[in-house]
């Protein structure tokens, strides 16, 4: 039986993912970041039966999840394990040349930051594990635990642009070894004033979670290589909810649009209305942008 957490997963800025993509009933979209589903099963119900939908994760648990939801649907999707870097091996298996869309929802799911044994927040204690792919074998203690001073201060300040990170890192030393999440909480705590804390302990999170998973160097792969599966008047929507990421995706969209590869259809970021904010707290930091295939 899922999660009851699952049960409650609402997927971010839906109306306006559908709005930018426009879908063609007939058409082949690629949801990157599949997760629980609930963008894919979106996309799924406005195909026909000749669309199709692909969807990547890597989050086991999660995968499960999505196919039980969008057999509801329909049958014309396939999901895969891979990170959504290797979109193309996937692509390739299934002779797909091109896609009329793509989607990329960057944030957490419910289900991982809801989890009681996987340590993505910092207000449930659990072990210090911060894998979306429980198979792959680095965890964020491991990290916490073998890097040196220096390291760690320089994780914290470049993925979660922490300024008091060395500060952090010091204390981190003195207290190691260090596995659970109340242990780095604490470590937080005696290292920062009181006056938000609460932001400290979100950005250090953050960083080491970005490590383990590698999502810096996941969506840099990524965004060398998506314009060739796109046809021409496709949409690219990518939702991003930290600053490092907007930015990449930023620069990557602006660089295309000088070369006269892509049009951007966001000059500024799309933000969740205050409706949605209020009874999804997830999507406060949701930074949507668009861009379609000349």
């Amino acid at each position: 039986m899922a999660p009851q957490a699952t049960l409650k997963h609402i997927p971010v800025l839906s109306n306006e993912v559908l709005s930018f993509l426009e879908i063609k009933p007939a058409g082949k979209y690629l949801d990157g970041t599949c997760g629980l589903g609930g963008h894919s099963e979106q996309i799924l119900s406005k195909l026909s039966p000749n669309g199709f939908l692909i969807g990547t994760d890597i989050d086991n648990e999660a995968i499960d999840i999505a196919k039980t939801k969008l057999k509801k649907v329909g049958d014309n999707f396939h999901i895969e394990k891979c990170s959504y870097s290797q979109f193309p091996d996937v692509l390739n298996k299934l002779n797909i040349d091109k896609v009329d869309g793509i989607l990329l929802d960057l944030g957490l799911s419910s289900l991982q930051l809801d989890s009681k044994d996987r340590g993505f927040s910092f207000m449930r204690n659990a072990s210090l594990d911060m894998r979306f792919d429980l198979d792959s074998k680095i965890k964020a203690n491991d990290i916490i635990n073998r890097l040196s001073e220096v390291e760690l201060a320089d994780i914290m300040y470049h993925f979660g642009e922490e300024r008091m990170s060395r500060k952090i890192s010091k204390n981190i030393i003195k207290n190691r070894p260090i596995n659970m999440v109340s242990e780095l909480v604490e470590i937080i705590r005696i290292s920062t004033p009181p006056n938000k804390r609460n932001k400290t302990m979100s950005r250090v999170f953050q960083s080491f979670r970005i490590v383990v998973n590698n999502e810096i160097d996941n969506l840099k792969k990524f965004l060398k290589k998506y314009i060739s599966y796109i046809k021409v008047g496709g949409k690219i929507v990518i939702i991003s909810f930290h600053s490092i990421e907007d930015r990449l995706v930023k620069h990557s969209f602006k660089s295309s649009s000088n070369k006269g590869v892509l049009k951007i259809l966001t000059k500024k970021p799309i933000m969740a209305s205050e409706e949605e904010k209020n009874f999804n707290k997830r999507s406060r930091s949701a930074k949507l942008r668009c861009a379609i295939k000349l």
